[in-house]
């Protein structure tokens, strides 16, 4: 259960599953395209299976996980960024995407160009966007480099655009995927007191490696196993069972493998 004070789920999906399509070469995915409706000719790779998950307005949700077990592919499903394969999501309010908008910039376009794309995206307007511009613009800090095409930027640049973006939507849902990992010592700092005055009014989704964080940011641990939820509860408590299992535990790497 969730320590929020709040009743109201935000977040609920139930049995949810996503598989993706793996093909060995070209033309079985042609194959598949003309004669799928006879045979299929793809491997399914199930990323999630039967997913229950409710997330309360007001919750700090962190969720934790090695690579590849399905994190990532929750939140991409949550923010509407893929469709799940099986069962039931339901998402109410506006959603802010770190994750989504920096994989989404165009490369061609400068970053003032997909600051007013990216806001129109998430739902501002033109004039809301040119008045938040010299505030999102500072918090980037990326200096002249906003005139610049985004292609040439690092990826800790493509995130700061992208956190600056999403701090200034006024969104019911942050959504944050190793956002942290890639930026600067100056620019986490920033980004956790701005998520620290975010969730005084707001829902957090947080994917991390990092126990300590989640600890720090969140008031409830989902760890994901193999596409499945193996824990969820008290970070503190989730978090020690986690770093157990990667002690004692072998990683098993047919996780990555398809079905047959």
């Amino acid at each position: 259960m969730s320590s929020s004070t709040s009743s109201e789920v935000v977040v609920r999906t139930r049995h949810l599953a996503k598989a993706y399509q793996l093909y060995h070469n070209r033309s079985d995915w042609l194959k598949q395209v003309m004669l799928g409706w006879y045979k299929t000719y793809y491997k399914p790779f199930w990323v999630l299976r039967d997913i229950d998950l409710d997330v309360y307005k007001g919750d700090s949700v962190g969720i934790l996980g090695r690579n590849g077990c399905g994190k990532s592919t929750l939140l991409q499903v949550i923010c509407g960024m893929t469709l799940p394969s099986h069962g039931e999501l339901r998402v109410t309010g506006r959603v802010a995407p770190v994750l989504a908008l920096g994989a989404t910039f165009d490369g061609e376009l400068s970053g003032r160009e997909n600051i007013m794309i990216g806001g129109a995206v998430m739902g501002l307007t033109r004039a809301e966007l040119l008045d938040k511009f010299g505030s999102i613009a500072e918090f980037a800090g990326i200096g002249d480099y906003m005139e610049q095409p985004v292609k040439h930027y690092s990826m800790g640049m493509r995130t700061r655009l992208a956190f600056a973006i999403c701090a200034h939507v006024e969104a019911d849902i942050l959504v944050v995927d190793e956002a942290l990992a890639v930026g600067d010592a100056t620019f986490q700092r920033k980004c956790l007191e701005w998520i620290d005055s975010f969730r005084a009014k707001g829902t957090l989704l947080f994917v991390s490696h990092s126990p300590s964080e989640v600890r720090r940011l969140c008031n409830r641990a989902v760890w994901i196993e193999d596409g499945r939820i193996r824990d969820q509860g008290e970070p503190r408590t989730v978090a020690r069972a986690y770093h157990r299992a990667l002690a004692m535990e072998k990683d098993d790497i047919h996780r990555f493998s398809a079905s047959e």
